[in-house]
């Protein structure tokens, strides 16, 4: 799955982001979905969520 779909992501899911630091290189970040953030039920670019470590990106891939 990709990720551009809110009703996929839910807290607790391991998935890879991209960060906004890495939006021109397309590196990926793996973690664990804390909050989903984007409140629309779809988005082109991907849902905004924050990782249980802080970290805040755009959902590429949901892994689990």
């Amino acid at each position: 799955m990709d990720g551009t779909r809110r009703s996929d992501i839910v807290p607790g899911a391991q998935v890879s982001i991209v960060l906004k630091k890495d939006q021109k290189t397309g590196n990926l970040t793996d973690g664990v979905v804390k909050n989903i953030l984007t409140k629309s039920p779809t988005h082109p670019h991907g849902i905004k969520v924050r990782l249980d470590n802080g970290e805040v990106g755009r959902v590429k891939k949901i892994i689990n």
